[in-house]
């Protein structure tokens, strides 16, 4: 299920049939121009939509700077797609949200400086597409949302030379938000305005007016959220690539900054080993979501003019349905997503947790390739919801993928994997995936 950009499915006996054309931009092209485009289509068997549309983008490139237009998907930047659990912001567990990007795709070396320092970054505003499935799935007076905006922003820095020093930094901050729309549950509306000030308001988080609800005025309109991340990497001799990396979740002003200890994280080590057959690359994660800024909320009033900072409550919001798309989380995914949920509440009932995950690839044959997975986690609930005991969940996953020589860019997967623990009960599954890429 997890980390499938959304195109998976909870229900039995599932499947797809999938084709897609991509034209990619020439990053070594003479010309200052270029461009790209991908359409990507899935016919699906017991999903959540029998046609999908995963990718449809168009783009345009001048010099170093990228316009796509379109739901395209996008690679976390510090960690690795096929090993990592999952960014905290952005994994690949959700179904690409339809933006208009602007980006620097690749680091700008900044002259003068010897080629130690490179910039990158990007800004995107778009809307999500699952209002017909909120509105099919979610409990009869149950929360749900329509017609929700997106946006968000980050920039990146890199220091280091690799032909001159083996080891190199990487440091970002990104944001995003959710905003504009309408947010439903029973008879309640309650209508967000999208005007030209709000997209405004999101790009520089700010108060709303006097058409946004009280609590949005007093703080800060729209759902907001982002990550601050690094990652250290060392390209020792003999081709050995070790490298650490480290992600801090944040909901609000008070863990954006150090106005509380950074408890709340991902940290990873991965390993990249030089011609091992058999283990090529190994990566270690712990995540922590506990914490959340303490147990104790209370937001400023007339009466009692004191603001305490906690139960950032991740993943969740009050006139939002969350950090969610098509009801799988766009965050990390084991902080278990809504379309588990048997209530048919859309939130994250789990978001708690203390885990640690293990993924591992491999070449043992030329033609033959593996992944494993494995993640183990320990969650309280919510502070709002606190499970009546600690609940253990956990995961694993064994792929083998087959490349079949005689048949120019075919291969043949079969993987297995389970899921134990009280959380998500007992349960198991096989996928066989049969694929052909390159020119027809």
């Amino acid at each position: 299920m997890s980390n499938h950009y959304g195109l998976s499915s909870v229900k039995k006996n599932n499947g797809y049939f999938r084709a897609g054309v991509f034209r990619s931009i020439d990053a070594d092209s003479a010309s200052h121009w270029g461009w790209g485009a991908g359409v990507d289509l899935a016919a699906a068997y017991n999903y959540s939509s029998s046609f999908i549309i995963q990718q449809l983008y168009g783009e345009v490139r001048y010099r170093k700077f990228t316009l796509s237009i379109g739901s395209k998907e996008r690679e976390p930047f510090m960690l690795d797609r096929r090993l990592s659990s999952g960014d905290l912001l952005f994994s690949t567990n959700a179904r690409p949200i339809p933006e208009v990007r602007l980006e620097t795709p690749d680091y700008i070396v900044i002259p003068g400086l010897g080629g130690w320092l490179g910039l990158k970054g990007y800004i995107s505003y778009g809307m999500f597409t699952d209002d017909r499935w909120q509105r099919d799935w979610a409990a009869p007076g149950s929360k749900r949302s329509e017609d929700v905006l997106f946006h968000s922003k980050g920039g990146f820095a890199r220091v280091g030379n690799l032909d001159k020093f083996p080891v190199q930094l990487e440091v970002g901050f990104e944001m995003a938000a959710q905003f504009g729309g309408r947010s439903i549950a029973g008879e309640r509306i309650i209508r967000m305005p999208s005007s030209l000030k709000d997209f405004i308001r999101v790009f520089v988080p700010s108060g709303g007016d006097s058409s946004t609800p009280a609590g949005e005025q007093s703080n800060i309109y729209g759902n907001h959220l982002g990550q601050w991340s690094a990652r250290l990497e060392w390209h020792a001799p003999g081709g050995w690539r070790p490298a650490v990396y480290y992600e801090h979740y944040f909901e609000d002003h008070s863990m954006m900054f150090l106005d509380f200890a950074w408890k709340d994280c991902l940290v990873g080590l991965e390993l990249g080993l030089p011609e091992n057959p058999f283990v090529s690359k190994v990566v270690y994660e712990y995540l922590g979501t506990k914490d959340q800024s303490g147990p104790v909320y209370w937001d400023h009033t007339p009466e009692i003019p004191e603001q305490v900072s906690g139960r950032d409550n991740y993943y969740n919001h009050g006139i939002y349905t969350g950090w969610q798309h098509w009801g799988m989380g766009i965050g990390n995914p084991l902080v278990i997503s809504p379309i588990y949920n048997a209530s048919h509440i859309i939130n994250f009932r789990a978001n708690r947790l203390i885990g640690h995950h293990i993924g591992l690839e491999g070449q043992p044959l030329p033609c033959l390739g593996y992944r494993g997975l494995f993640s183990y986690s320990r969650t309280w609930g919510t502070y709002g919801g606190p499970l009546p005991e600690v609940q253990r969940n956990i995961n694993a996953m064994l792929e083998l993928t087959l490349r079949l020589e005689r048949f120019k860019g075919w291969s043949l997967s079969g993987a297995v994997a389970a899921d134990m623990g009280g959380l998500l009960g007992r349960s198991w599954g096989g996928m066989v995936t049969l694929r052909k890429t390159g020119i027809l």
